[in-house]
């Protein structure tokens, strides 16, 4: 154990001495998260400001029908109409960014109207600019036309409108706001500290084995008077601690961040800061244990394999796509944790995160989950002590 214990203090020391470790450790998630969201935040919510304020260049063509809609456009805020203009020019002028939109009505409008039918209107407009804002303010001023029609209508049949419902649906939605919010944006939460866990342990993992190789260092320490599975294993707590801090300070990141938006209101800021509880950041951290341990026996099973600094880095960066994917996967609707999803890493660490912030979790797939990470990390961690007693893979390349 005090070999262990001596191995791990030098190993670590050098570690934190490491500028780049420093950086994805602390820097990135303490500093850089939180600057990141506050200014995509600021962002997003300014251009959805000016998206609802702009002016709104509409095309409007009736063949002398629909009266009523011409003066809802007129009267609508934030409106500019030009009327008159070529029905068959709709789309290029759109396309030509000369109007926003265009609406045109059928020249048999008013007549179908009389008929008691539904008359034609066609709506043109471009869905990849400001959020939509066009379809959604036209469509509130066409909604609002249609239905002053459908009262004018009734009130001449001397109907009452509610006839046409035939039922009355109220809804009672059981799920509580912190499922509501669990469900929606904690599958958010994890794809941000699992990247900083795997990206943590990814430069200690590099520098610790391929870095002492290059350095000629990795030779001095096989001659000491220990076992080289407590050289390993001083050599895997650094990595495994390294990604576990880097972790639990984006946590701290995301918090900070939080906090620092404005725009959330009181009561959902309330809500979120009750989610983030200490029962919940311990059992989420808990989940990160052992797929750390999984990862850094992994990143320094290849990290021992590589020749040099430079041939370990080409070798695990390209696993951070690897890792990101099965993040994406976890955020898509209809992507639950059940017992098949509890077994695939990263995952089911994703998805277990997402139902442990909801407060939905069930205790037999949280604990399937745990037995598979366990199981993986154990796995993983022979793999990496078998692999470093090898002569020719220590020495590849020397």
């Amino acid at each position: 154990m005090n070999h262990f214990t001596t191995i791990f203090r030098k190993e670590f020391t050098d570690t934190i001495r490491d500028r780049r470790t420093l950086f994805v450790m602390v820097i990135v998630p303490l500093v850089l998260v939180p600057l990141l969201l506050f200014v995509v935040t600021k962002l997003q919510s300014s251009s959805m400001k000016k998206a609802e304020e702009k002016i709104i260049r509409v095309g409007l063509v009736t063949n002398g029908n629909a009266h009523g809609l011409v003066q809802l456009l007129t009267d609508a805020r934030g409106l500019r109409i030009t009327e008159n203009i070529p029905a068959d020019s709709a789309e290029s002028f759109i396309k030509r960014d000369s109007l926003d939109a265009v609406i045109v009505v059928a020249p048999d409008f008013d007549a179908e109207i009389g008929r008691m039918h539904a008359g034609a209107i066609s709506l043109f407009y471009k869905s990849s600019e400001d959020y939509d804002m066009v379809k959604r303010r036209l469509s509130a001023v066409l909604e609002g036309f249609e239905k002053s029609l459908t009262t004018a209508r009734f009130k001449k049949l001397d109907l009452d409108e509610s006839i046409v419902s035939s039922i009355r649906v109220e809804e009672h939605d059981v799920a509580s706001a912190k499922e509501r919010f669990g469900k929606t944006v904690g599958g958010m939460v994890p794809y941000f500290f699992v990247i900083f866990c795997f990206m943590g342990a990814m430069y200690p993992a590099i520098d610790l084995a391929a870095g002492e190789k290059e350095r000629g260092t990795m030779e001095t320490l096989l001659t000491a008077p220990v076992s080289r599975f407590q050289i390993l294993l001083g050599k895997f707590a650094v990595v495994v601690l390294t990604g576990i801090l880097s972790a639990a300070v984006s946590m701290l990141g995301i918090y900070v961040a939080i906090l620092q938006v404005k725009e959330i209101p009181p009561e959902l800021l309330a809500m979120i800061m009750g989610i983030l509880d200490v029962q919940t950041i311990v059992l989420v951290l808990s989940l990160l244990l052992p797929l750390t341990v999984f990862f850094a026996a992994f990143l320094l099973s290849l990290s021992i394999f590589a020749k040099s600094y430079k041939e370990a880095q080409s070798l695990i960066s390209p696993l951070t796509f690897v890792v990101i994917l099965p993040m994406m996967v976890g955020l898509m609707p209809g992507i639950e944790l059940d017992p098949v999803t509890a077994l695939i890493p990263v995952l089911n660490v994703s998805l277990a995160t997402k139902e442990i912030i909801a407060g939905t979790i069930k205790p037999l797939l949280l604990a399937e989950v745990y037995i598979s990470l366990v199981a993986l990390a154990s796995v993983s961690l022979w793999g990496c002590a078998k692999w470093f007693e090898r002569e020719e893979t220590i020495f590849r390349g020397a």
